[in-house]
């Protein structure tokens, strides 16, 4: 068991103010495997401290030598890959394989599109007789969570440094460990101290005292629609900026010219993804009426590979896995029918869940409105296309989801109905580009390409 005893804070590794610890716990096997610092308000006001600091030389760099700072911690990133994919299985629980191409994957890429960006942003524009300049908002606080950890560190922190911001990042308590080992990476790329800092803590300490300090000029949190809210109270009563990236119960429509067998199959797969604590997951699945009983078939064969500790890992903590059991009985208590699963313990350590299928849904049931955060899978039956619009967009969230159909064309006249942020069109690639954020009560704001990066800019106009 590893014991870290430090904090990242104006650009090297500094004692925590106080002696508490958090524990890290492999939910695979439920072992301690490391203890983090408790962080506090006094660990999180010298790292607003640091970045204020540095902020006025950073802000001035020009933004080619930003992007050869991010360039250098792409190419640290990608010399740790393995290290980093280890990491987040040893604290996630994520199967190795799914950790390598998603957990240490996807943030290569995005880290790249920034270090990228960063060269050919037009920080400054040309509209009629004003000149329009994109500087950096400031002091940003980053409040990543568990399920995705080095890539939510990275869709934060890397738009961030991109505009000319510092920042102080408060990982999720679950897993502080990939965070460190970002911190290092952030180290050896050269990123001048203070720009980057890190204290590690728990929310209601670290987080609640990094959002409401007046150091920070900026709140990026990714986490629950409940903690997002109380996030917005303490940024708006300092009127600074916020973006919140929060909950989600997207759904995955499937038109009667879809090719329904393969439909059916990447909804599934698209579920079970990282144990299904993925947000923006398709949870519920919209099959015609005339459809559905051969669907129910289908999602039950499917989800049947996805056996505990091979292809679908634990949850993070014996609290999730609680959680996500309660969903699972109060379906079957409102009428909904288990046909794969269901809420009977897995055998053996770990905070594990059996992957389960929920048929005769009806949209007004607590397992069709709240976001359950596992692998847990609703069908839903509609009547028509009307019906089926109604349905999907008959919930407080709008974050992502998913549109089959014979052709791109008929998929994508459906998308445009919905009230979502992002949509799928016949299995459509990731896009590490494309804006990502919701709508209604899944957010404010957008991560990801250019439209992530604009959230750390404020504009200023000269007129001539």
């Amino acid at each position: 068991m590893k014991q870290h005893d430090a904090m990242y804070i104006d650009g090297s590794w500094r004692p925590a103010a106080g002696s508490d610890t958090i524990e890290v716990v492999n939910p695979a096997d439920e072992r301690v495997i490391a203890t983090v610092p408790a962080g506090s308000a006094a660990d999180v006001d010298a790292a607003v401290r640091a970045a204020r600091a540095a902020l006025p030389g950073w802000a001035v760099t020009p933004p080619e030598e930003r992007a050869d700072r991010l360039a250098a911690l792409h190419g640290r990133l990608t010399e740790r890959a393995e290290e980093i994919a280890a990491t987040v299985t040893a604290e996630l629980g994520s199967p190795l394989a799914f950790s390598k191409a998603v957990h240490a994957g996807v943030p290569l890429a995005v880290s790249a599109s920034y270090a990228e960006l960063a060269r050919t942003y037009a920080f400054e524009e040309k509209i009629g007789n004003s000149t329009v300049l994109h500087e950096p908002v400031g002091v940003v606080g980053a409040i990543t969570p568990w399920n995705y950890p080095l890539h939510q560190i990275v869709a934060k922190a890397a738009p961030a440094l991109a505009a000319g911001c510092t920042v102080v990042l408060k990982p999720a308590e679950d897993t502080p460990l990939v965070a460190r080992l970002f911190a290092e990476c952030v180290d050896e790329a050269g990123i001048p101290g203070g720009v980057f800092n890190l204290v590690t803590g728990l929310g209601p300490v670290a987080g609640q005292a990094l959002a409401g300090h007046d150091g920070v000029d900026l709140v990026s949190f990714t986490g629950s629609t409940a903690v997002g809210r109380r996030i917005g109270a303490l940024a708006g009563a300092a009127v600074k900026r916020v973006a919140l990236e929060l909950g989600g119960k997207s759904a995955n429509v499937i038109l009667p010219s879809a090719d329904l067998a393969k439909a059916v199959g990447v909804g599934v797969a698209n579920v079970m993804a990282n144990s299904g604590q993925t947000c923006s997951a398709w949870t519920r699945m919209l099959v015609h009426k005339d459809q559905y009983a051969e669907a129910v078939e289908l999602a039950a064969a499917a989800v049947a590979k996805y056996v505990p500790g091979e292809r679908v890992g634990p949850l993070v903590n014996a609290r999730q896995q609680s959680r996500v059991r309660g969903y699972i009985e109060q379906g079957i208590a409102q009428g909904a029918r288990v046909v794969a699963g269901g809420p009977e313990a897995v055998e053996g350590p770990g905070y594990y869940i059996r992957p389960t299928v929920f048929a005769d849904v009806t949209p007004e049931m607590t397992i069709a409105q709240e976001e359950i955060f596992g692998p847990v899978l609703t069908l839903l039956k509609y009547e028509d296309e009307d019906d089926a619009v109604r349905i999907a967009n008959g919930t407080v969230y709008g974050l992502a989801g998913a549109v089959w159909a014979g052709d791109d064309a008929e998929a994508a006249a459906f998308a445009r109905r919905l009230d979502t942020g992002q949509v799928d069109i016949n299995g459509g690639r990731f896009n590490p580009l494309a804006p990502f954020g919701g709508y209604k009560q899944s957010g404010v704001g957008r991560e990801l390409g250019p439209h992530g990066l604009a959230e750390y800019l404020q504009t200023k106009s000269l007129q001539f």
